[in-house]
């Protein structure tokens, strides 16, 4: 008879917005309540399937959280797993070991939460013996593998570990517990339940070594459908790894093409069709869309200088469509001739190229807008660090696109368009 599980990490129950474009009230509602709907949708899952077990993979919570309603919906949920006949199996990562309601909070008998010691528990079904090994982090900082502090696999046993790892290490996660994967399917168990790194990623051996990634995007960075593993271990004692959608929104970059945008009307058209395909094609109960506006079109430069009517369009467009929102826009079109050389009679185009070419300019100002740009992702914690880059050119890159823009944000409000204002 086989023995099924749900494999998941990175829930970050009721993680506060990250995002500061998000200034839309119903908006910031659903992203911040979608970690707990999150969660619901993994409970219905684990009943609706009536599978043995659920296990986390660590970060549960979001840090150094105090809300004991927090504490009192995790509860309920792991009841309603509890009253189905659920197991489930969870260890502390590096933010549940912030946590204070971590120790207050009362489970059922059913929920077996690891300690900072490596444990083994084991179940049997139908003659199928399944070993679950796990370890929390006791404190948020784990700099060293925690693989050596594991029991070794337990003889004639499906042994499941599951810990929370940055692996080799991953573009905007800090280094947690780092272990090799060549290191895990060379450890003699037969399935490793992973958390701490958000994206998904599923390695197939003699172990099978599975990162479900994050069941719930938070913001733009965290783009895409995100789900959760069901686990399959058959009567021979192989496994099979399927993958489940769970978020309720999904984050999403839009391009969206305005080289034949001749018109607003038009402009807006094409946004609202852009979205209305994309929402369309997702699996997701939600699109948040970032509008990426491209393109060469005669309205780039009201496009900069009306931006926040634009959006009120595109949100109005997008709630028309149902479950869809624009989570802001980005604007990188030209106006036809903006490439011309410095000759131009036009002043505008003269002054935007002064701006991005004297050396001397740009120098100072690039300056202070690095000194800027640091400043502000310095204060942000880790996780939230990775729309500046992961390393030194992306950095370099990241401050380049916002003098580029800028300077072309300011030109734009100089210009008077009279054309374009009466369209």
């Amino acid at each position: 008879m086989a023995f099924r599980f749900v494999h998941t990490a990175d829930i970050h129950l009721d993680s506060p917005l990250r995002s500061l474009s998000l200034r839309n009230r119903e908006l910031a509602d659903l992203i911040g309540d979608s970690t707990r709907q999150a969660l619901v949708r993994i409970v219905d899952l684990c009943v609706e399937e009536q599978v043995d077990a659920l296990v986390i993979a660590g970060d549960l919570y979001d840090g150094d959280q105090t809300s004991m309603k927090t504490a009192r919906f995790l509860a309920s949920q792991m009841q309603r797993l509890h009253q189905a006949g659920i197991a489930t199996y969870t260890i502390r990562g590096n933010h549940d070991a912030l946590s204070r309601i971590t120790q207050e909070l009362v489970l059922p008998p059913s929920v077996k939460v690891y300690s900072g010691r490596a444990e083994a528990v084991e179940v049997e079904k139908g003659g199928l013996g399944i070993a679950f090994h796990g370890l929390s982090f006791a404190r948020p900082q784990a700099p060293e593998s925690l693989l050596p502090k594991y029991r070794p696999p337990l003889p004639d046993r499906v042994n499941v570990g599951i810990m929370h790892t940055s692996l080799a290490g991953a573009p905007g996660h800090d280094v947690y517990a780092p272990c090799s994967l060549a290191d895990l399917q060379g450890s003699g168990f037969d399935y490793w339940a992973l958390g701490h790194i958000h994206q998904r990623s599923e390695y197939a051996g003699r172990t099978t070594v599975v990162m479900p990634g994050m069941p719930q995007g938070r913001d733009i960075n965290e783009a895409g459908p995100k789900g959760i593993s069901l686990v399959t271990i058959h009567d021979d004692r192989s496994l099979t790894v399927e993958e489940r959608l769970a978020s309720i929104a999904e984050f999403a970059r839009l391009p969206v093409d305005l080289s034949q945008a001749a018109s607003w009307f038009d402009v807006v058209e094409t946004i609202e069709t852009s979205v209305a395909e994309l929402r369309g094609r997702m699996p997701s109960d939600h699109l948040v869309a970032r509008l990426v506006l491209t393109g060469t079109t005669p309205l780039s430069w009201r496009l900069r200088r009306d931006r926040d009517l634009l959006l009120a369009e595109a949100e109005q467009r997008a709630e028309g469509i149902g479950r869809a929102w624009i989570e802001k826009i980005e604007i990188t079109t030209k106006a036809p001739g903006e490439a011309s050389s410095r000759s131009s009679a036009d002043p505008l185009i003269e002054l935007a190229e002064l701006m991005r070419d004297d050396v001397s300019i740009r120098h100072g100002l690039r300056e202070e807008v690095r000194r800027m740009v640091k400043e502000l992702r310095d204060e942000l914690p880790p996780e939230s660090r990775a729309f500046t880059g992961s390393d030194e050119a992306e950095f370099e890159a990241f401050v380049e696109r916002l003098l580029a823009e800028g300077s072309d944000d300011i030109v734009s409000r100089l210009r008077s368009d009279g054309a374009g204002a009466t369209e």
